[in-house]
């Protein structure tokens, strides 16, 4: 983490809109701060504007308020900084994906921020060593499982170094092999994450911290661990407590009972 941004948030929301055209209102007034290092779940159910916030993130969206990235405001004039500062990990990886080999995809943001060609072949090849993928450097992504799709997404994104990666949906309808590897990625990255989705169990896993939005307003935030096992709270953002949170409740229970 650079010295001069230690103490100052990686991301703070002061009451932050944004409204799709039509006037159709995806987040109303956030406020809220996600301090460096920070690993942060965002929940709620479809159309809660979790998407919408991670793309304000980087300034793929432009809302109303201020929203500071380290210090900084995203604004049309912070753009290129902003953007080397936060990386998005899209839903669908084929939205990263576009050049003809990996190589290529995982260079493309760094070329675009003049990087020299050896620091180049460096940040590819520590990339993707960093998400698994050595040695994918002349592979295409059309010949790439869905799961190695995901992977070399995230490698694109972190060549660029960024403080902060956001990630949506970053383990959906994967096999159980790779969901682990991205769950044990996220959970060894020192960076500031922020993630959405809908695999409880995989926040459980790799965030403290968890919020829930619902029709564009932040409804809780607080210890992922306290959030979750309010099962009231949960029915009301129609959300299910993880399978993994439901068992160890009914161990504990069980062994309350053997006890007696």
């Amino acid at each position: 983490m650079f010295e001069h941004i230690k103490n100052t948030p990686a991301i703070l929301f002061n009451d932050v809109s944004f409204s799709y055209p039509g006037n159709i209102k995806a987040l109303k007034s956030i406020n809220l701060k996600i301090n460096n290092g920070e690993k942060v779940g965002i929940i709620g159910p479809n159309g809660s504007g979790k998407s919408t916030l991670l793309n304000l993130l980087n300034g793929s969206y432009y809302g109303s308020g201020k929203l500071l990235i380290n210090g900084i405001e995203v604004n049309k004039k912070t753009d290129k900084q902003i953007k080397s500062i936060v990386g998005v990990v899209f839903q669908n990886p084929d939205d990263q994906l576009f050049c003809p080999t990996i190589f290529e995809d995982v260079a493309f943001g760094p070329a675009n921020y003049d990087i020299v060609e050896k620091e180049l072949d460096k940040r590819v090849a520590e990339s993707l060593k960093e998400v698994g993928l050595d040695g994918y450097e002349e592979r295409s992504s059309g010949h790439l499982s869905f799961g190695e799709k995901k992977l070399a997404s995230i490698a694109s994104i972190i060549s660029m170094h960024p403080d902060i990666v956001a990630m949506d949906e970053p383990v959906s309808n994967l096999d159980h092999s790779h969901r682990r590897k991205i769950i044990n990625w996220i959970k060894k990255s020192q960076r500031t994450i922020v993630v959405t989705s809908h695999d409880l169990g995989m926040l459980l896993e790799t965030c403290h911290r968890v919020i829930i939005l619902n029709k564009g307003k932040t409804v809780a935030d607080g210890p992922i661990l306290e959030i979750l096992s309010n099962q009231q709270l949960l029915n009301e953002n129609n959300l299910e407590q993880p399978l993994s949170l439901i068992h160890q409740s009914n161990k504990i229970i069980n062994t309350k009972i053997e006890g007696k």
